[in-house]
């Protein structure tokens, strides 16, 4: 799909359809491409506020009208005149129509970087200007380690420069944590538009916030049109890489995934790594006692057992987080009765949008307008990303027992707790269900009301308390009740502090990254590692924003800083780089001090993001728009060089 909208001859019906069913503040915007007139701005309503998941802004009902009015007449009139090529603003231009959108809360530092994303400018489109030659990149071989959204991206980047590559990865296909969950419900908690490769938009999504099935499907089409299949090695797992550093290559051993771990292991050579395996790639089921004992069907949400039956059986589904959210509902009315055991209740944002479709219209509007899918795209992400800064920053001076961390952040206390009382007038249930911690320091579940209505059903039951045990036959809660089940299901989350999982990395002198990491992961960027040369990671420590950010659009500025990277090792002459060991240390002391200033590491949040030492070594610590800037193009001032340049083709060794 082009990004400034396809020509139209539609008739009135159709454009006047669309008209009504798109987003006002997008349209406010594309009238301004079409004609060129920002003087609409003045003329019309606009939003004095963006609403986090709210794809209309704060208007009122007769202003929006007044707004689809006029839009409907510029879009016929831009029709009739054959869509010509449509207006682009300057800086200045660009900056009046930010300070209408967002009612003034664009700062100026901000403008460069919202217009890349926009595509008003080409900033983020081709990537950063390559000094090396092609000649040198085609002797820069990479292994990419998995082929979920972050490895695809490294897949495409890498063939656009001229980098040979191979993708390893575990599953039978791409798609990564959105092919192994394939839970019933699952779905994104960001916004479609905003959860999709900048440089492939797409009118497709048919959910605001897409399910699993579309988003699989989303990314397998991407990878088909730029032909990084014939890349990857599926059903393959790495064990490990060794860093050769006479040779300035990575010893990377591959064998057959899956059966009993006795297959051929192969050798690839390559002179850059690339991790992309991400934070979610390795499931955690508790130590409960009796875990092993039960004798039913048993999965957990990562690894769906696709053969399960669930139609008029009892289901305990261990777990109320962000897989157990999305589960029950979905199960609900299936099973005969589904007992929800939830050890820490989750806040929910109001989004009504949550499990809509979008209409016909709508996607029209996307396919056609003038950037109207990229101001979309912005009025997704931007109340929910940097536009929260203040939310989530600890006020030292504020006292509200725990509960909240700032006035701001009890606003939104007080708006999500508004939220759940819309759904239910049941106070045990409130109970059960009301955080006793500040909002915003786990990931925020998306709720239009869902959830409590299931839990609310006669044949769902939600246990707090705590697990004393598992049977053969079923659940002991702490209460000393048992409750029988015929499948169990963990939604139990990720063991996010050890990423890498069983995979073996060694750097300079045999270093492992496994055991230099332990629970307390560090990369400088949450890209590079200092003593492993040419290593890079996608989704690595330190880069999970977790409320409100798209991985993908994290994994762009990654993967960006990551060519960057090859760049300068190729164009110094030298054969690898990694960045200076007081480079990474400072980088991670101020990544944390930071964080400790957030909600999330307030002691009243219980995470799985801490460490055995209360630290937060998955987390992003700043605004996105900070980490644009600095993974834009690497400096060398920051890395050490090794090395001579010379070095082969990817190649296999048995």
């Amino acid at each position: 799909m082009r990004l400034t909208g396809l020509p139209f001859d539609d008739g009135d019906e159709v454009l006047r359809a669309a008209i009504d069913d798109a987003s006002v503040p997008a349209l406010l915007m594309s009238m301004v491409h079409m004609t060129g007139d920002l003087s609409i701005l003045d003329e019309l309503p606009r939003p004095y506020l963006l609403i986090a998941m709210d794809l209309q802004g704060a208007m009122s009902e007769p202003d929006k009208q007044t707004v689809r009015d006029r839009a409907f007449e510029v879009a016929r009139d831009y029709r009739d005149r054959g869509c010509p090529p449509p207006f682009v603003p300057d800086e200045h231009q660009l900056r009046v129509m930010l300070d209408v959108i967002s009612a003034g809360q664009v700062s100026e530092d901000l403008v460069d970087y919202i217009a890349a994303d926009l595509r008003i400018t080409g900033a983020d489109q081709d990537g950063p200007a390559l000094s090396s030659t092609r000649e040198q990149r085609a002797a820069f071989p990479v292994v990419v380690i998995g082929c979920g959204e972050a490895g695809i991206l490294a897949g495409i980047k890498l063939k656009q420069a001229g980098v040979p590559f191979t993708i390893v990865e575990r599953q039978s296909g791409a798609g990564g944590t959105w092919l192994a969950n394939r839970y019933p419900g699952c779905r994104v908690d960001i916004a479609s538009q905003y959860y999709t490769y900048s440089f492939e938009p797409t009118d497709h999504w048919e959910h605001h916030y897409a399910t699993q099935p579309e988003i699989l499907t989303y990314l397998n089409e991407v990878m088909a049109r730029h032909g990084i299949a014939e890349h990857t090695r599926f059903d393959t797992e790495v064990l490990g890489a060794d860093w050769d550093d006479a040779a300035c290559l990575w010893r990377v051993r591959v064998r057959p995934a899956g059966g009993a771990g006795d297959g051929p292991v192969e050798e690839l050579s390559a002179r850059g790594l690339i991790c992309a395996v991400g934070q979610f790639s390795t499931p955690v089921i508790p130590d409960v006692p009796g875990v092993n004992d039960f004798r039913g069907p048993m999965c957990h949400t990562a690894d769906w057992d696709d053969t399960l039956e669930l139609a008029g059986k009892r289901v305990a589904v261990i777990g109320a987080g962000a897989s157990g959210f999305q589960l029950v509902p979905a199960i609900a009315g299936t099973a005969a009765h589904v007992d929800v055991y939830q050890r820490t209740p989750q806040w929910m944002a109001p989004n009504i949008h949550y499990h809509e479709r979008v209409g016909d219209g709508a996607r029209w509007a996307t396919r056609h307008l003038p950037y109207y899918g990229r101001w979309l795209r912005f009025v997704s992400w931007w109340p929910i990303a940097d536009a929260l800064d203040e939310q989530i920053t600890i006020d030292p001076e504020w006292d509200a027992g725990g509960l909240s961390v700032s006035a701001g952040n009890q606003g939104i206390r007080d708006m999500f707790t508004a939220w759940m009382r819309a759904f239910t007038d049941d106070e045990d249930l409130l109970a059960k269900v009301t955080p006793n911690y500040p909002p915003m320091g786990k990931r925020t579940l998306q709720d239009d009301g869902t959830w409590l209505t299931t839990l609310q059903r006669d044949d769902v039951e939600l246990v707090t308390g705590g697990i004393a045990a598992i049977t053969a036959d079923g659940v002991t809660g702490a209460d000393g009740v048992h409750r029988r089940a015929d499948v169990l299901v963990w939604a139990t989350g990720f063991d996010v502090n050890h990423q890498l999982g069983p995979i073996d990395i060694r750097g300079v002198g045999g270093a492992g990254l496994n055991e230099t990491w332990g629970d307390a992961a560090y990369a400088y960027l949450g890209v590079t590692v200092s003593d492993f040369p040419n290593f890079y990671c996608m989704f690595g420590p330190g880069t999970n924003a977790v409320n409100g950010a798209s991985l993908i659009y994290n994994s762009e500025c990654q993967m960006r800083y990551i060519l960057g990277c090859i760049d300068m090792v190729l164009a110094s002459g030298a054969g690898a780089a990694a960045p200076r060991a007081a480079v990474c240390r400072d980088y991670d002391r101020r990544s944390q001090a930071r964080l400790q200033t957030m909600v999330y590491a307030h002691p009243s949040v219980s995470s799985y993001y801490k460490n055995s030492a209360g630290e937060l070594p998955t987390l992003f610590a700043w605004r996105i728009a900070d980490y644009w800037k600095w993974t834009r193009r690497p400096d060398p001032a920051d890395y050490d060089f090794t090395g001579a340049s010379s070095g082969p083709r990817l190649q296999e060794d048995s």
